[in-house]
């Protein structure tokens, strides 16, 4: 079983898209189980169509709250401006769930001893069937933190259903950039995927999430979405990743099908046809990733 994470340095470079593309290949050739680990803006259920199978409330740090209206000394403990004004009532405060931090202070100082620390819901993990095989996924509540964690355990179901079914492969589509929830997609993986763009920033973020990947000794392959949309930058990628020897597997050219096919909750393979340019150049990079994995 090989563990494929796909991440990109920016959001919107077509890495869900080419997600959802590998797994209508892998789905052909084997089993294969996926992850969402985009928990903050989760989009892969959009193409596909999960059937939820199991709900589980992801529940992270603390909050506080108060049995009472609270007044301006506990407000003014609060680094965080979380204690606020209550409204319609003068000189009382309550506090704003959204904005604590869950450092406990106005719990330990409140004169009333009307403040407790609760656990705090974050978000909520699913676990479903898709015409592709099991998902796992998530999504972060508005407001809540600790997606790095909720990240980890959407990996972590990811990795149970892998060997209870005996699949060949587990491919997550990650969050974008070098944060947290980025660090948690990647730790561990097989591989990774970088997908980047053809543009002088898509090359500055290609360096930062290999460093990243480098830090964590983990391998990482390249490919170029709408890489016909400025070939002489899409050169500059390939030519970068030769002289850092980085595996660079194939430009994706820029193909409206990829719009349309989400528009009718599709992959770009399912919509376009194996005869298509683009599923060409796409087949053709996840042959690399299977060459590259063995």
């Amino acid at each position: 079983m090989k563990e494929l994470v796909i991440i990109s340095g920016k959001g919107g470079t077509g890495k869900t898209s080419l997600t959802a593309a590998f797994a209508t290949l892998a789905s052909r050739s084997g089993r294969a189980v996926f992850a969402d680990c985009d928990v903050d803006a989760a989009d892969l259920h959009l193409v596909f169509a999960p059937e939820v199978k199991e709900r589980h409330e992801f529940v992270s740090g603390v909050v506080a709250e108060a049995s009472k209206p609270l007044d301006a000394q506990c407000a003014s403990l609060c680094r965080f401006d979380a204690i606020v004004p209550a409204g319609g009532n003068p000189g009382t405060y309550v506090i704003d769930g959204g904005s604590c931090e869950g450092c406990g202070v106005c719990a330990r100082f409140c004169p009333t001893g009307s403040v407790t620390m609760v656990p705090r819901r974050c978000g909520e993990r699913y676990v479903s069937e898709t015409r592709f095989g099991s998902l796992s996924h998530a999504e972060l509540d508005s407001r809540a933190e600790n997606s790095g964690k909720l990240v980890t355990a959407v990996r972590t179901e990811a990795k149970r259903l892998a060997e209870e079914q005996e699949a060949q492969w587990i491919i997550v589509d990650g969050s974008p950039g070098t944060g947290c929830p980025v660090i948690s997609s990647i730790t561990g993986a097989d591989a990774v995927l970088v997908v980047s763009e053809p543009t002088v920033s898509g090359l500055h973020d290609l360096e930062r999430v290999g460093s990243l990947a480098r830090h964590f000794r983990i391998p990482f392959y390249v490919c170029v979405n709408k890489a016909d949309v400025n070939p002489d930058q899409a050169a500059a990628t390939e030519a970068w990743c030769r002289r850092n020897e980085v595996p660079f597997l194939g430009r994706v050219p820029y193909d409206r099908a990829v719009t349309r096919a989400q528009i009718e909750g599709k992959s770009v393979v399912e919509w376009s046809g194996d005869d298509s340019e683009i599923t060409r150049a796409i087949a053709g990079i996840w042959e690399n990733i299977c060459r590259l994995s063995q």
